[in-house]
């Protein structure tokens, strides 16, 4: 008798496909097995993936797990990840164990198995120029060019184009080029021990520039972090600078070292040099100037008749204008100094800081030399009193009030390195006394 009621034939359409679970069992020539009573042998659990082909019918126990879908097309620049669930040979006699992966990649037509899932969609990324792409390997493979990879290593793929990753391959990020000019390098470090694109081998925390003259635009390696974007220092025909620390030509830094550069000049500091003062004016000495110097170490120097010279470190000298003056790095300026212009009755006091011996230099323009010193002479409460009323100071009291404190007085302290001067009025007269001699004058 009839048990259930006619259904309609499974037709599926070209380009289309669908999915029977419990499919019924099939001989070598395909013909359907059965048993004695005439019922079809059934592969329980088991799935089965029909095609486009002529309308079927169901037998019993058979099911549609999935409805008839359109065969997935793989574009261009487009892959598909697939993942094997049982170990199987593909048409091409392929052995694949279960957990392996592997690409179909586009453009075509991908034609579902059972023993295979698709586990994502891979869409290839697209490098521009002054780019490249940061990819990491999931597990040890080799990449598109046949180089081997650990699992966990990065690289770095800098073709311009569209890259499709590999099967084990992900797209951590897409890197930009830092754009190098003549007014900006790139200051790195290595974070660990590698090799670069020239052949170098580059230690862990090693620093170095790169310039333009290297490279226009400049993609960071894997390894290599940037630190900053150094700009240029540039120094003008009436300045100078002095590094510290500058780097030798072994591309190391000279710890404790010193270079002076003079301009005009455009240079970038190399990682680990800096500037002692930033950028300094040349010292430019007119006819009635000079600069007091002293050597730090010994060195050559010449003089101003063109002979050389060794000035010992600890030495002192004055360099006398007109000239403009750049010192080395061995010599550092103690002072600058000008000439005193002084008037027949004006005078200063100078010391010889080698003897000690003070005298008095009057009537001249006077420039002191690299040992002498301006001496200031000390006097009494009441002769300061004394001069300041000579001077016709309104602010003068009588010393003979008020105690002997020079601050009592509110006498304005006068420059003690000039030369004491009293003007003596008409019909009057002033005593003299010499303190050495013990005689008055």
């Amino acid at each position: 008798r009839v048990v259930f009621a006619p259904r309609p034939m499974v037709m599926v359409p070209p380009r289309h496909y669908c999915v029977v679970l419990n499919p019924v069992a099939r001989g070598p020539t395909g013909t359907v097995l059965v048993d004695g009573a005439g019922q079809a042998h059934l592969r329980h659990a088991d799935l089965d993936i029909r095609l486009a082909q002529e309308p079927f019918p169901l037998y019993p126990g058979e099911e549609i797990q999935q409805d008839i879908t359109p065969l997935q097309v793989v574009l261009a620049d487009t892959a598909l990840r697939l993942r094997a669930l049982l170990d199987f040979k593909d048409e091409d006699g392929n052995n694949f164990v279960a957990g392996d992966e592997w690409l179909f990649e586009g453009p075509g037509t991908y034609i579902p198995c059972k023993e295979v899932e698709v586990v994502e969609t891979l869409q290839a990324t697209v490098i521009g120029y002054n780019q490249a792409i940061r990819l990491r390997a999931r597990k040890e493979c080799r990449d598109r060019h046949g180089t081997r990879r650990l699992t966990g290593e990065e690289w770095l793929v800098k073709q311009v184009g569209a890259y499709l990753p590999g099967v084990y391959e992900e797209v951590v990020d897409v890197v930009d080029a830092y754009i190098l000019t003549d007014k900006k390098a790139l200051h790195l470090r290595a974070t660990r021990t590698f090799e670069d694109e020239e052949g170098r081998t580059r230690r862990t925390g090693e620093e170095w520039l790169v310039t333009q003259e290297q490279s226009q635009a400049y993609i960071p390696e894997v390894f290599e972090e940037v630190v900053a974007e150094v700009t240029v220092t540039t120094l003008g025909p009436q300045q100078y600078c002095v590094v510290l620390d500058p780097v030798g030509p072994n591309g190391q830094p000279q710890l404790g070292q010193q270079r002076v550069i003079k301009g005009e000049k455009s240079f970038f500091l190399q990682p680990g040099e800096r500037l002692q003062a930033g950028i300094q004016d040349v010292y430019v000495l007119s006819e009635d100037e000079g600069l007091l110097l002293q050597a730090l170490q010994t060195i050559k120097d010449t003089r101003e008749d063109g002979t050389e010279v060794i000035r010992r470190a600890g030495d002192r000298w004055l360099a006398r204008g007109p000239l403009e003056y750049v010192p080395p790095a061995e010599v550092t300026v103690l002072e600058r100094r000008r000439a005193v212009a002084l008037g027949d009755n004006e005078g200063i006091y100078v010391r010889d800081i080698r003897t000690g011996k003070v005298r008095v230099v009057t009537g001249q323009t006077y420039m002191l030399t690299e040992a002498e010193e301006l001496w200031e002479k000390e006097l009494s409460p009441g002769v300061e009193a004394l001069l300041a009323e000579a001077r016709g100071d309104p602010h003068t009291v009588d010393a003979r009030v008020h105690s002997t404190s020079s601050s009592d007085f509110g006498v304005p302290q006068r420059d003690r390195t000039r030369a004491v001067t009293y003007q003596v009025p008409h019909n009057a007269a002033v005593q003299v006394y010499d303190y050495r001699e013990r005689q008055a004058r």
